[in-house]
């Protein structure tokens, strides 16, 4: 009995280092699916709304720590005590720094934004026009460099080493390089002040009008805008479209007796729709930035010229509503534009 005991553990024994030593043959896990647009935004979501954040805290911490009293800035030197005083109190100046930063948190989230110190209106009342004037502006300046750099680097890049290639390249190149304050008074020199005398050289309007009533007024911020933020457009798709207009595929197509049309417009113009949307969201991102000094050469009434008017005479709750406006404008643009690249790019937005 013992015997059989003992042969039996050996046998059992070595089956188990047999089989040890084999390749276990386990099913394979299944690979992870990879959802390009889903992971995108479950990236970028969460990230951006953490930027927001800290730029609106950014923005009160430096609001608060500004040099000089902000209530005796905006009342002015012949203030009475207790009116600095009352205007501290309702600017939260007397709380310290995080029970303060805290309170305004809590207000700008559920939509108190407060008033105006300037103008002793709802910060809403004094951004929104000046928001939809910005808007308008924005739209057609994107709207017409995209048009104007698409149809110049497409045929700059037909015409490669041509006249118009080389003439348009050197004026994206110079023009890229100057500032857009500069563009600006250049444009009023030519086009109102010094030689030519076609528009206003300042678009101020009433509070009570919308610059769509006055469009002549928009001719030059618009001008300057499109001159500013063309060449970038124009350099890109001309790139895009040398290089698809150069690779192989595109040889055995004309090989194939493909007619220059067909390949310029089915086979290279396709490959320069990403770039393009790249820039689009770009252009759009700088003329959030940039629309400022425009918008403060031409007096134009929009959210540049009102931020720039906040900074001045220490308009807090202004101040701080439209940096953290922007800040939402950047990110969400930000997002918008990564994932139209991913949609117009079919072997990026698959799920692998």
């Amino acid at each position: 009995m013992a015997e059989h005991l003992v042969t039996g553990i050996m046998m059992g024994t070595q089956q188990t280092i047999t089989s040890a030593g084999k390749a276990p043959h386990s099913k394979p896990g299944r690979p992870r699916v990879q959802h390009p647009v889903r992971d995108l935004l479950l990236w970028r979501v969460p990230l951006g709304l953490m930027s927001v954040l800290f730029v609106g805290v950014l923005t009160y911490l430096a609001t608060r720590i500004l040099p000089g009293d902000a209530a005796q800035a905006v009342l002015g030197q012949y203030a009475t005590p207790e009116a600095v005083a009352a205007l501290r109190e309702e600017l939260g100046l007397n709380q310290g720094l995080l029970p303060g930063l805290f309170s305004w948190f809590g207000d700008f989230v559920s939509g108190q934004y407060g008033d105006s110190l300037a103008a002793r209106v709802p910060v809403t009342d004094v951004v929104i026009p000046r928001l939809q004037n910005s808007a308008v502006l924005v739209i057609i300046v994107a709207l017409a460099s995209t048009l104007v750099g698409i149809v110049g680097g497409v045929i700059a890049a037909h015409r490669r080493d041509g006249l118009f290639d080389d003439t348009a390249s050197v004026i994206a190149l110079v023009v890229s390089a100057l500032p857009e304050f500069v563009v600006g008074v250049f444009v009023i020199f030519i086009f109102s002040v010094g030689i030519l005398d076609w528009f206003p050289a300042v678009s101020i309007i009433s509070p009570e009008e919308r610059i769509w009533d006055q469009p002549i007024k928009l001719v030059l911020p618009v001008l300057t805008l499109v001159i500013v933020t063309t060449p970038y457009m124009f350099r890109m798709v001309r790139a895009a479209m040398i290089e698809a207009l150069t690779s192989d595929y595109a040889e055995v197509a004309q090989l194939k007796g493909a007619s220059s049309g067909r390949l310029l417009f089915r086979h290279a113009l396709p490959n320069a729709v990403a770039p393009a949307i790249q820039v689009f969201g770009l252009n759009l991102l700088y003329l959030a930035g940039g629309i400022v000094l425009v918008e403060t050469v031409f007096q134009y009434p929009g959210i540049g010229l009102a931020l720039a008017g906040a900074v001045q005479t220490r308009d807090v709750p202004v101040l701080q509503f439209i940096v953290v406006l922007l800040a939402i404008f950047y990110v969400g643009l930000n997002i918008l534009t990564d994932l139209f690249v991913l949609l117009s790019t079919p072997r990026r937005r698959a799920p692998r």
